[in-house]
């Protein structure tokens, strides 16, 4: 993940942190490596005193958060006996007391803390702390999005197989990365690597098109990049039910773009969509 691109995820969870949970003050980033976190991102703060910091685990409530992997408050910061003070000067400068942190947590592993403060020794009540788990849970969702998408996109890369290939499993896999993909399009907010990835696509269904001799590939067909979701998902044995769920979408509605494109393609059952498809390099 681009550094760019996790700083404005952050600065927009954060930003939502703060108006759902009424806190004046919130900072927080992500690890930009394996072993170091530190604050990259800040709103509400009237100096860059923290901007840049270096949190340890185990050290002060950020550092324990980062060890025991859930949310920690404080009523009074610099008083507090449940925490280290290592951080006492960076927070003394900004003024804050009342401070909570919570983990964001991707597959078991903690990849950032989200902070909200207050500048007063108050107990933060639930709707801050509900707001803050509710921050992280948003920003988990990004996260694991786009490390999928790069994920698939990693196997997508590799050379597709030659169009002469008959490995029926070559082809599965190739067919699954594509159909996981586009599914997966619609849910990235990077609009770069939303772009990326569907090109990415269109690069595995082209490689297929001359596949096999029997395959004359057929021109002028056009369909809308819902309707080929659609029948990426039927092609991997998808339900429509199970393809609404994974696009996000209706049932009827997933029906409503599985005719449309089985009319433009001539089709008059599921699988000969998909082969239509697939003659068209629409498809893998």
């Amino acid at each position: 993940m681009a550094g760019s691109d996790g700083a404005v995820d952050v600065r927009n969870t954060l930003q939502r942190m703060r108006r759902r949970g009424g806190l004046p003050v919130a900072f927080g980033g992500l690890f930009s490596g394996s072993r170091q976190f530190r604050i990259s991102e800040l709103t509400g703060t009237t100096t860059n005193s923290l901007r840049g910091l270096a949190v340890i685990p185990g050290n002060g409530l950020g550092g324990k958060v980062l060890t025991t992997s859930r949310p920690i408050s404080v009523a009074d910061y610099p008083a507090s006996r449940a925490i280290s003070h290592e951080y006492d000067a960076a927070v003394g400068a900004e003024g804050l007391r009342s401070i909570l942190a919570v983990p964001v947590v991707v597959r078991g592993r903690v990849r950032g803390v989200l902070y909200g403060a207050l500048r007063q020794p108050l107990m933060l009540g639930d709707r801050a702390l509900s707001a803050a788990v509710e921050a992280a849970r948003e920003l988990e969702r990004v996260l694991a999005g786009r490390d999928e998408a790069q994920r698939l996109l990693t196997v997508a890369r590799r050379q597709p197989p030659p169009v002469e290939e008959t490995d029926p499993a070559v082809w599965e896999e190739v067919r699954e990365a594509h159909a996981d993909l586009r599914a997966l399009a619609h849910r990235v907010t990077d609009p770069q690597l939303r772009d990326e990835i569907l090109t990415v696509c269109s690069r595995l269904a082209r490689a297929s098109s001359g596949r096999g001799r029997e395959r004359e590939r057929r021109s002028g067909v056009e369909l809308s990049p819902r309707e080929v979701d659609v029948l990426a998902c039927v092609a991997s044995g998808a339900t429509n039910s199970a393809a609404a769920e994974r696009l996000g979408l209706r049932p009827e509605t997933v029906k409503s773009y599985l005719r449309s494109s089985m009319r433009k393609l001539g089709a008059h059952t599921r699988l000969h969509a998909v082969v239509e498809a697939r003659r068209a390099g629409l498809l893998p």
